[in-house]
């Protein structure tokens, strides 16, 4: 069975609320309402029945709650996506073997709640956040008792990147240009908060915390040597605050916190990508995803492509196994 971890679906019921209150959504908002499959089920079961034994554990697109609702009408829309998924997956558990929830990070105190029914109720099997909140970082205070529910409730948390056109390549100008806030803005995105998890000590705090990395850990198997040698001199390029204490507090050296997260395939065809980063992360963090439906064939594409390369990794039938669904039922408890 290829269980893929990380693909993305509204269910009717909250694509038909989402288009009533944000009907002019840009950047992805735009690219969600061109793709038939995120929302029409018969389509998207055509699109699966191409793939011999393969299911997926579902969740919402971007943008999240937070970008789309303000803090009074988000909760309500979290409630509805995640009411619509847990239905798919009741009637449809062959297909959607499960899925994870989305949350209102923008109202924390409805956000904790949500996190208690989609598992306890709904039984979601972990939840996604985004890379930011709006543009605040994850390792604020406000936002450290959603790590440590999920790691109570001993479930994943996906890690979906997320940055717009607003958010630009240079301070002098207004925007970014060719979706370069896309295409190199969101590994960065999921770079920069690995690296404020780890330094935050965050697996210190909680060491069972279990953290999937979209599209194989952004930037950080590619820049080992930086991340590993070069952040071993922590502080030496920092003139205004001591930084080489971090270093010192940790429990451990930092680059094996770094190795600590889990990290799917979804490479839109890498090869080169896919080897590093299964190297990095060994095949014990690593599981199959493909982030359909935003191939360019809007669905099947980055499936069969995903599956190819898995399939000609140069490892054991038993850790293709692992990548293709035993780490994934082992750490979603499937």
């Amino acid at each position: 069975m290829k269980l893929d971890i990380f693909n993305h679906i509204y269910p009717k019921t909250y694509w038909d609320k989402m288009l009533a209150k944000s009907p002019n959504a840009k950047d992805m908002g735009k690219r969600t309402r061109g793709v038939p499959v995120l929302w029409d089920l018969e389509a998207r079961f055509r699109m699966m029945d191409q793939f011999d034994d393969y299911a997926q554990v579902i969740c919402l697109s971007s943008p999240p709650m937070e970008k789309l609702y303000d803090p009074d009408l988000s909760p309500e829309m979290a409630r509805v996506a995640n009411d619509g998924m847990a239905e798919y997956v009741s009637k449809y558990p062959d297909r959607f073997p499960g899925f994870i929830a989305s949350l209102p990070m923008n109202n924390p105190e409805a956000c904790f709640e949500e996190i208690d029914r989609v598992i306890m109720d709904l039984k979601a099997v972990g939840v996604q956040i985004f890379t930011n909140v709006n543009g605040k970082p994850l390792d604020l205070p406000e936002f450290k008792p959603l790590f440590e529910k999920m790691e109570q409730y001993d479930l994943p948390i996906w890690v979906h990147p997320i940055r717009g056109a607003d958010f630009t390549d240079y301070l002098t100008e207004d925007q970014s240009e060719y979706e370069i806030w896309w295409t190199l803005g969101w590994p960065y995105e999921t770079s920069a908060l690995m690296a404020r998890l780890v330094f935050s000590k965050y697996f210190d705090m909680f060491p069972n915390l279990k953290i999937i990395t979209h599209h194989m850990g952004g930037m950080i198997p590619y820049f080992e040597g930086r991340i590993g040698p070069g952040w071993d001199q922590l502080g030496a390029r920092t003139s205004d605050k001591d930084l080489s204490v971090i270093l010192k507090e940790l429990k451990k050296p930092h680059l094996e916190y770094f190795k600590m997260f889990y990290a799917d395939t979804a490479l839109f065809g890498s090869v080169a990508g896919t080897k590093c980063g299964l190297d990095f992360f060994g095949v014990d963090n690593v599981l199959f995803a493909s982030d359909s439906p935003f191939d360019p064939e809007k669905g099947p594409g980055f499936i069969r492509e995903t599956i190819k390369i898995v399939d000609e990794l140069p490892i054991s039938d038993r850790d293709r196994q692992k990548i293709y669904e035993g780490n994934a039922r082992k750490l979603l408890k499937l």
